[in-house]
């Protein structure tokens, strides 16, 4: 059923930052630029032409594509290390200083489950590169991180099939969306509070 819904890889990210930013940007087709949305696409078009170069011994792919037929995920890896003992290390790429964030590890994890399955080697860990700060980040990728992975795929699998967008947030997280205009998260909570407020009018315990 829902199964048969490949899921991007960026979708994954979307949709632990916000569901209903996911649902705007795979099930709407909606976007728009603001600052950081501006900042991210400078920071990738470091790694946005395929090819690949040899550093150290260590060959270095940007822009591989990935996917994993188990889970249904494709995409595309940032930037991927292949290093003379045969180990495997995805990099990817976001503006800003270094922070964590687990919808940047989800994002990487999905990325190592994919090359784990096309190369038939672990990849145990991986790493977010900061633009701002030039520093990295090293992630591992945990039982608990793989778990999210595939239930994050599930739940945005079984909202493309549903055609229903997710509520909005209506929090922190909404000022510095790009989608704020065309979400209107105020707007769609004030409705839903006043709609809440006629039915309390008609409750006589309230």
């Amino acid at each position: 059923m829902t199964e048969t819904v490949p899921v991007a890889l960026s979708a994954l990210q979307h949709w632990i930052y916000c569901p209903r930013q996911c649902g705007l940007i795979h099930l709407e087709q909606a976007f728009e630029d603001n600052i950081h949305t501006a900042r991210g696409q400078a920071v990738h078009h470091l790694v946005d032409t395929p090819g690949y170069e040899i550093k150290s011994g260590v060959r270095v792919e940007r822009a591989l594509p990935v996917w994993c037929d188990r889970l249904n995920l494709i995409g595309k890896a940032d930037l991927v290390e292949f290093h003379p003992d045969g180990s495997v290390y995805p990099v990817e790429f976001k503006h800003g200083a270094k922070r964590q964030k687990l919808h940047d590890d989800i994002q990487l994890a999905a990325q190592a489950i994919c090359l784990e399955e096309m190369l038939n080697r672990p990849v145990p860990k991986g790493a977010i590169f900061h633009a701002t700060s030039h520093r990295r980040r090293e992630v591992s990728i945990t039982p608990e991180l793989r778990q999210r992975v595939e239930e994050t795929a599930d739940a945005i699998r079984a909202m493309l099939a549903s055609g229903k967008l997710p509520p909005p947030a209506n929090d922190a997280r909404c000022k510095e969306c790009s989608l704020k205009d065309i979400c209107q998260p105020e707007a769609l909570a004030g409705q839903g509070k006043q709609h809440q407020q006629r039915q309390d009018l008609f409750n006589p315990e309230k």
